[in-house]
């Protein structure tokens, strides 16, 4: 996969209680609408961003920084969505 702007986008948690269930929740919705597979990377642990469970492995916590991975370009929508969220700190 590329590493460049097209297909990844570092992030910073911002909202207090982290990557929980519900924060989670919401990333898989949005992810499960892509046409391949997103990565969710933190401190070399990637993990699949369609599972909840395999989000919450990652103990993101507030200030963690995490990178959104994508390996098709037409899911680039999508990317911009989760960073858009992860940013507003999932409307907490």
């Amino acid at each position: 996969m590329e590493d460049n702007r097209e297909f990844v986008r570092d992030v910073t948690i911002v909202n207090e209680l982290g990557l929980h269930a519900r924060s989670a929740a919401m990333i898989a919705k949005i992810v499960r609408r892509a046409a391949g597979k997103i990565w969710i990377v933190k401190n070399d642990l990637a993990v699949d961003a369609a599972s909840i469970i395999d989000i919450l492995t990652l103990e993101g916590l507030k200030g963690s920084k995490i990178t959104f991975k994508i390996e098709t370009y037409s899911d680039t929508e999508i990317l911009n969505e989760l960073e858009r969220l992860v940013s507003s700190g999932f409307g907490e």
